[in-house]
């Protein structure tokens, strides 16, 4: 077995073409972010990936809509959407596939 520290990990991401990262792949990135109150990350997109978040503690805004613990939000390609940090909050993220460069900010 291997250790390793959600700490040391590229902004959460622990699977996908990071580095470092527990499991380096093209197929699929996995992460756990913990974001603070009050944090945006504006309008955006993505043409290929399809993102599956999990709000596994917290209180999230997105697209005028409020998602709290234990909610499962899947953004299709092509979807916008925003996100606004209502509490200090904890993500895990599945996006697939791992595409670079995939986000489109508007």
């Amino acid at each position: 077995m291997k250790k390793n520290n959600l700490n040391k990990m590229f902004k959460g991401w622990v699977v996908g073409n990071f580095e470092p990262s527990v499991l380096k792949t093209d197929n699929v990135e996995v992460a756990v972010k913990k974001y603070l109150k009050g944090e945006y990350e504006p309008k955006h997109y993505h043409k290929i990936a399809t993102e599956i978040t999990v709000i596994s503690q917290g209180k999230v805004n997105m697209n005028g809509v409020e998602y709290n613990n234990g909610d499962i939000i899947t953004i299709e390609p092509g979807e916008v959407t925003d996100f606004s940090v209502l509490e200090d909050t904890v993500t895990t993220v599945i996006k697939l596939p791992c595409v670079k460069d995939d986000k489109y900010v508007l």
